[in-house]
């Protein structure tokens, strides 16, 4: 419920509960050079991957379910009840269906009362554009406990050939998510956010032909074209590369100094599972060591919207988050957009 702030009231929002879902299927890169010119060294060489999850068409997993069932651990260590959500937000570029988006499935599949429910669609940073979207929800009182939500399902829209196998050998399935609530302790919490767009490099990282933005249906149901590589996501790798390292680095830096924090103050920072080689170029500008930079693309592949939130989880429950510690959380993606969170654990 909507609460009347008075000038000396401020609230914080503090991740109250994590929680991540995968498929069982297991692919490795072995498994992809059995149907592409690839092989593991290739792969690992350029990317850092060495397996991803894919889930098997006929199993029951979707965006929402995946993140659905995401949500729901989120929920129980949270401590709450699904009907203690004011809020949805749902990232993803991979939705169930054109429209509507995942956020209103969510609500219904959860069995939530009729709160609001939020879709974005910021691709490799849609979970930290969703986080902060919670956050200014909760500080000005507007809502209590907030659901954000990271899923995508990959692994049907890509070009599994020799062809697609620049794009195709990065990216998996998977969901994770995170409950905001409220904190009148404004020592803990997010501290802050900061999001960015450079929208002139749009078309350098992108899936045009299924936004039909350019091509009417009939137009493509006409074509019929399957040597069309438009129906699959188009990258221009070395170009994304090098401006993710700029963009991570200075979206990083603003968080910091917005808190008057060093990078020495970092306890552990929990990047966009892109690339291994642009989180090993982070760690090594801002002089962390290995225990300050968790990545987990080498199991998972780049998992995009849910790649901050898993790995967030695995961070959480394997010991590395503490009372207390410095957190940061960075991406950079599609669009170009670009973000940072800088939370105080």
């Amino acid at each position: 419920m909507p609460l009347n702030l008075k000038e000396d009231e401020m609230f914080n929002s503090k991740i109250t509960g994590l929680g991540y879902y995968v498929p069982e299927n297991i692919v490795t890169n072995d498994d992809l050079s059995k149907i592409m010119d690839t092989n593991d060294a290739w792969i690992q060489e350029r990317t850092g991957i060495k397996e991803r999850r894919h889930v098997v068409k006929g199993d029951g997993d979707t965006t929402t379910s995946m993140g659905v069932k995401a949500a729901k651990i989120a929920i129980e260590r949270a401590g709450i009840d699904k009907d203690d959500i004011d809020f949805i937000v749902f990232a993803t570029l991979s939705p169930d269906y054109y429209f509507p988006g995942p956020g209103v499935l969510v609500q219904r599949d959860l069995g939530i009362k009729t709160v609001g429910a939020l879709d974005v669609r910021n691709q490799c940073s849609g979970f930290v554009y969703g986080l902060s979207v919670a956050d200014q929800f909760i500080k000005t009182g507007m809502y209590k406990n907030v659901l954000v939500i990271g899923s995508e399902l990959h692994s049907h829209g890509l070009d599994m050939t020799t062809r697609g196998r620049g794009v195709s050998v990065i990216f998996g399935d998977g969901a994770g998510a995170a409950v905001l609530s409220r904190t009148e302790d404004n020592n803990t919490g997010i501290l802050s956010t900061h999001l960015h767009s450079e929208g002139q490099h749009a078309e350098e990282l992108a899936l045009i032909a299924p936004g039909m933005g350019s091509r009417w249906v009939n137009d493509i149901i006409a074509d019929n074209d399957p040597n069309d590589e438009s129906y699959f996501p188009y990258m221009n790798g070395q170009f994304v590369f090098k401006n993710a390292v700029v963009r991570f680095s200075e979206v990083i830096i603003e968080g910091l100094k917005a808190n008057n924090l060093q990078a020495q103050d970092i306890n552990m920072l929990v990047p966009h599972q892109a690339n291994l080689r642009i989180s090993q170029f982070i760690q090594k500008k801002f002089g962390l060591q290995d225990d300050q930079v968790f990545n987990n693309i080498m199991k998972y592949g780049n998992t995009t919207a849910a790649s901050i939130p898993i790995a967030l989880t695995e961070a959480w429950e394997q010991g590395k988050l503490k009372s207390g510690d410095l957190v940061v959380l960075a991406a950079f993606g599609s669009g170009f957009t670009w973000g940072s969170a800088i939370i105080r654990w």
